[in-house]
């Protein structure tokens, strides 16, 4: 597997994560929260041989998804998001777009997904973990064969996501993160939406001293 991180203003203080993932021998491709910078991520592409497959959305917040319209156009590619944040594409009050200062997002997934799900890139394949918390639809992926979590704003290093914005909810957010994270394995890579990356192994003692206190 190939990956690429960009990080990408998206004005609201925090650069938003975006992973390219590119499977080495067929080339087929994934971009996961394509927040903007489209003319680097098309750049990127290429440099890498890549033939986008996937535009992966971990989550419908406008800080994750303003490039998502145009990387399609100029790159086609199919959209993914869970089927509980579909709606929250086009829903301003959801995707909070007034709060970044864009304007009205019109967005459709081509494809809704659900936990379980499994995502092919060539010999790569990515199951989808329903992490709700962030927002009611918020997704993690997973590839055992590369030892990588893709936890969107889930979990991040040190911390976990914001839980005060419309669909969150502090419960559902640690019952994922212990229920559907914290089973795998230590030596995980997470790749946050925000921030650095983090190994899982690091991340566990955080949750083990609050779980007492939380459940």
């Amino acid at each position: 597997m190939k990956l690429k991180e960009l990080k990408i203003d998206t004005w609201i203080g925090d650069p938003t994560n975006c992973y390219i993932v590119v499977d080495e021998v067929s080339k087929e491709t994934m971009v996961i929260d394509p927040a903007g910078e489209v003319d680097k991520i098309e750049e990127l592409i290429k440099i890498m041989e890549g033939n986008l497959k996937y535009i992966y959305l971990t989550h419908c917040h406008s800080d994750h998804i303003l490039g998502v319209t145009e990387l399609k156009n100029r790159c086609g590619g199919k959209i993914l998001i869970h089927r509980e944040d579909s709606e929250g594409l086009n829903n301003p009050e959801i995707n909070l777009s007034p709060y970044i200062g864009v304007g009205e997002i019109e967005l459709e997934a081509d494809s809704r997904i659900d936990d379980g799900d499994l995502i092919h890139l060539g010999n790569l394949q990515f199951k989808v973990l329903h992490t709700p918390g962030h927002t009611k639809g918020s997704t993690s992926l997973y590839c055992e064969k590369e030892s990588c979590l893709f936890s969107g704003d889930t979990i991040f290093r040190g911390t976990w996501g914001r839980t005060d914005l419309p669909t969150s909810s502090r419960t559902d957010i640690m019952k994922s993160i212990e229920e559907k994270i914290m089973v795998l394995p230590d030596e995980t890579i997470v790749y946050p939406g925000h921030g650095m990356m983090a190994m899982l192994k690091d991340e566990k003692p955080i949750y083990l001293e609050l779980k007492p206190k939380l459940f």
